[in-house]
């Protein structure tokens, strides 16, 4: 089936419904597109290709589109694996090809795949006439890999973007944003953003701000919807989370042996919903997978973490999940803390120091009990805590 973009601009993508985890480490209920897309012109272009255990879908979607015609060049706007890993093979299929990129990609294509001949450098905003269209290069390094670029195509209005306005999720026969089920995927790109993208916050911000200028009427990523109806959203959404912007909301984050931790935060998460504050989700560290935290982390501006002492640390779900907040270095979130211990207490004190790092605002009270606390009136202090924050979050 022949996916026509825009004018002879061609999806040639495919659908993984049957990797469990991408990298090895983030869920995916819903699979995930590899996106690559093929320009019909004087010169015939591909832009990046696919997850090589997919060559032969891949392969016979060029081929319906240019028959025996040959592919002049290859535009590679990201080096990783599951956009390249089929250049080999599309070598051997067009050995004529000229492989373009900018001077990393061309050291990683020599690195990952010993290719070093019939390559082509472009430089930043250097353009490629190819004959009724025009292509222009813009690097974005750290969008997020340092040989990152984005391909434009003048006059139309296509941004081929890489991993950047990528999102988890699986495409349908209709690739167009119009058919996609949104509630899906705008959750899913904020997982995917903020478990993949998330620590490039900068560069991010950068990429669109030196991009803001041109007419842009198609996003093509090289995960999930083509944008074209969500364009303007998509790019508000993506610069939000670039700049760590969250919306009113709380997430409720904990660990718990025993259950005692886990009280507290049922009667912290009673007294927030209480105080009439919007978006309030909550999780149980040793339940749910932490793509998902971190995805409403992202979403929202405030964040109260709860962990028992467990060997005078951190209970291990909470000190990796603080791991991983710290690596995405996320700014400017609300953070209060709670926790339990049995005869000797230290979460609350790890909590504290772990937000004073992050340079966080933090909210009182901070709520610890011994053992099962039942000397200390969790309800009123909840409540007072759920105040403190309305205050905060809703201004």
């Amino acid at each position: 089936m022949k996916r026509e973009i825009t004018n002879n601009v061609y999806y040639v993508g495919v659908n993984d419904n049957t990797t469990t985890l991408f990298e090895r480490l983030w869920p995916l209920p819903y699979g995930v597109s590899y996106n690559a897309y093929l320009i019909k012109d004087k010169i015939n272009v591909l832009i990046d290709t696919v997850e090589y255990s997919y060559n032969d879908i891949f392969f016979s979607q060029i081929e319906e589109i240019i028959g025996n015609e040959k592919i002049d060049y290859v535009v590679v706007n990201h080096m990783e694996p599951d956009h390249s890993s089929s250049l080999l093979k599309l070598i051997e299929k067009y050995p004529d090809i000229q492989i373009i990129g900018n001077i990393k990609t061309l050291g990683m294509l020599s690195g990952f795949y010993g290719i070093t001949k019939n390559v082509k450098e472009v430089k930043d905003g250097e353009t490629l006439n190819i004959g009724e269209k025009t292509l222009t290069f813009h690097l974005t390094p750290m969008v997020h890999w340092p040989e990152t670029m984005m391909t434009y195509i003048n006059g139309d209005g296509v941004l081929f973007s890489g991993d950047a306005f990528g999102t988890f999720g699986a495409v349908g026969e209709d690739v167009m944003d119009e058919a996609a089920d949104m509630t899906i995927f705008t959750d899913e790109m904020y997982r995917y953003y903020s478990n993949i993208v998330g620590k490039y916050g900068g560069p991010v911000e950068k990429a669109i701000e030196k991009l803001s200028s041109l007419p842009i009427n198609y996003i093509c990523s090289t995960h999930g919807p083509v944008w074209k109806k969500y364009v303007p959203q998509i790019v508000e959404q993506y610069l939000k989370m670039a700049r760590y912007q969250g919306d009113e909301g709380v997430v409720i984050a904990y660990g718990s042996m025993y259950g005692h931790t886990a009280d507290v935060a049922k009667n912290i998460y009673d007294a927030v919903v209480e105080a009439g504050i919007k978006n309030v989700v909550m999780h149980d560290l040793s339940e749910v997978d932490a793509s998902y935290v971190l995805r409403d982390v992202f979403k929202y501006n405030t964040l109260i973490l709860g962990s028992p002492t467990y060997n005078a640390e951190l209970f291990p779900k909470v000190a990796d999940l603080c791991v991983k907040l710290e690596g995405r270095m996320i700014k400017n979130k609300n953070f209060a803390c709670f926790g339990s211990f049995s005869w000797a207490g230290a979460a609350v004190k790890r909590l504290t120091a772990f937000a004073e790092g992050m340079k966080w605002q933090i909210i009182e009270p901070k709520i610890e009990i011994k053992q099962a606390g039942l000397d200390v009136d969790v309800k009123a202090l909840s409540k007072q805590l759920a105040e403190n924050i309305k205050a905060v979050v809703s201004c």
